[in-house]
C-alpha cells in the first residue's frame, strides 16, 4: 500500500514574530512548510519594543540584516520614572554575554519584514485563512482552513506549530486554555506625533513610568523614529472601568497624572485612534500534544511591562523546531522536557519579574538609592531578555528577588 503523503511537512498558524522566524528554521532543514495568516499584513499589534536576546534569534534565521536595513529606532536600555524618581539600566552593562542592543519597533513594519524575509527564503504564505478545525490521526495533522471568500479546503501536514497570538486557535479548538492566574487587567494604548523638546528625555531607552499614586498602575512610552511614539497605560480593569469617557479621554486624564511623562507629552498630537485591550493575560494546559505545539502568545501570555512577548515567541520557535527536526527525522524526543520545560525557565522568571512589579518588590529594587552593580548587571540581563541563563543567581533562583527587595527597602 502507497504510504500517505501529506500537503507539507509543516503548517504554521500564524505570520507573527513566532510563526515567521519558526518557518525560516524549517525551511533552513529543507521542509516544506506553509504559513496560514488571518489577516492581511502589514496590520497593527503592539509589542514594539524589543529586548537584546531577540536579536540572535534574528541571525539564527538570516533575517537580522533586513530588520537593521529597516531604519529602526536604536535602542540600549529601560528607563523607569515615578514622580521625582528616575533610574534607568544600560543592556550593555549586564551579567550575561550576547546582544546589548537592539530596537524599537513599528510591529506593522516589524512583522511584514519577517514574513516577507522567510518568504524571500522560499517559505509559502496564505493570507486571509482561518483554520476552524484540527485533527490527528495515522501520523498525520488535518486542517480545516476558511478562505475570506468563503471557501474551505482541507490540508495535511506531518506537524502543526499554532503561532497565532492573541488569535490562540488551537488552545480555543482542543480546549486548552485554563485561567491565568493574573487579575485581568486594562490596556489603553495609541501612537502619537510625541513632539518631545525635554533634553533629559533619552530616545535610546524604554520610558516605564509608575502612577505617583497607584503602584500597580504603570504607562510605557516606547519612541520611533521621525518624532513618534507608542503611548500606553495598564490597570486593573475595574479601574480603567471607573473613569468617566471614552479610550481616549481616559488615557489623556491618565497620562495627565503621570508627572513626568505628563511634561514630555504636553505638546503631544493624538493622531491615531486609541485602541483598548481587556483581559490579555492568558494561559494553556499544555504547550505540545500529538500533532502539534503552541509558541509565543498561543501558550502563554504575561503582561507587557517587560516586552517580554516577542523574546518568548522567538524563544519558543527555536526550541520548537530543534525538537521538531528530531521528530520529523523519526526520533522520539521528549516535547515536555526539551520544549515545555525548557521554554517555561525562562517564562517562569519573567513572571515571578512581573508578580514582583505589581507588589511592589521589583518596584523598591529599582528605585533604590543604594545599587550593588555586580546585582544591577544581573536584574539587567533579566530586562534585556536572558530569562534562561541559569548562570544568573535571580534566573537560577527567581525566589531571590524576596531577599533583594527586602534589602532594598531598608537601605
Amino acid at each position: 500500500m502507497k504510504q500517505f503523503q501529506a500537503d507539507y511537512d509543516v503548517i504554521v498558524i500564524g505570520a507573527g514574530p513566532s510563526g515567521s522566524l519558526a518557518a525560516a528554521l524549517l525551511n533552513q532543514r529543507n521542509y516544506r512548510v506553509l504559513v496560514l495568516e488571518r489577516t492581511h499584513f502589514p496590520r497593527f499589534s503592539i509589542g514594539e519594543s524589543l529586548l537584546p536576546q531577540s536579536m540572535r534569534f534574528l541571525e539564527q534565521a538570516n533575517m537580522l540584516e533586513a530588520v537593521e536595513a529597516a531604519g529602526f529606532q536604536f535602542k540600549d536600555g529601560a528607563a523607569f520614572s515615578c514622580g521625582e524618581r528616575y533610574e534607568f539600566f544600560d543592556f550593555n552593562e549586564k551579567f550575561t554575554e550576547g546582544w546589548g542592543t537592539t530596537y524599537q519597533v513599528q510591529r506593522d513594519r516589524f512583522d511584514k519584514i519577517l514574513a516577507d524575509t522567510a518568504e524571500a527564503q522560499g517559505v509559502s504564505f496564505r493570507y486571509g485563512q482561518t483554520v476552524t478545525d484540527f485533527q490527528y490521526e495515522a501520523d498525520c495533522a488535518r486542517v480545516v482552513v476558511e478562505n475570506e471568500n468563503g471557501a474551505i479546503e482541507e490540508l495535511s501536514a506531518r506537524f502543526v506549530l499554532d503561532a497565532s497570538g492573541y488569535g490562540r486557535v488551537l488552545p480555543r479548538l482542543l480546549d486548552l486554555e485554563k485561567p491565568t492566574t493574573f487579575p485581568p487587567r486594562t490596556s489603553l494604548f495609541t501612537h502619537i506625533q510625541d513632539n518631545i523638546v525635554d533634553e533629559r528625555y533619552d530616545r535610546n531607552k524604554i520610558l516605564i513610568t509608575v502612577h505617583p499614586e497607584h503602584r500597580d498602575v504603570w504607562y510605557w512610552l516606547i519612541p520611533f523614529n521621525e518624532g513618534r511614539a507608542s503611548v500606553g497605560v495598564v490597570a486593573e480593569q475595574a479601574f480603567i472601568d471607573n473613569m468617566a469617557g471614552d479610550a481616549e479621554q481616559r488615557l489623556r486624564q491618565l497620562i495627565d497624572e503621570s508627572g513626568w511623562m505628563a511634561s514630555l507629552l504636553a505638546n503631544a498630537e493624538f493622531d491615531t485612534r486609541v485602541g483598548e485591550l481587556t483581559g490579555y493575560a492568558c494561559d494553556v494546559q499544555q504547550l505540545s500534544g500529538e500533532g502539534y505545539a503552541l509558541l509565543g502568545n498561543a501558550g502563554e501570555f504575561l503582561d507587557p511591562v517587560f516586552s517580554s512577548g516577542v523574546t518568548i515567541a522567538f524563544k519558543s520557535a527555536s526550541l520548537a523546531v530543534e525538537v521538531l527536526d528530531r521528530e520529523l527525522q523519526g526520533q522520539a524526543p521528549d516535547w515536555q522536557q526539551e520544549f515545555a520545560s525548557e521554554l517555561q525557565q525562562g517564562v517562569n522568571t519573567f513572571k515571578e519579574f512581573v508578580e514582583a512589579w505589581y507588589d511592589g518588590r521589583l518596584q523598591d529594587v529599582i528605585f533604590t538609592s543604594n545599587k550593588n552593580d555586580p546585582v544591577k548587571r544581573m536584574i539587567s540581563s533579566i530586562l534585556a531578555g536572558y530569562a534562561w541563563d541559569t548562570r544568573n543567581p535571580y534566573v537560577k533562583d527567581v525566589k531571590r528577588l524576596n531577599s533583594l527587595a527586602e534589602l532594598c527597602r531598608q537601605m
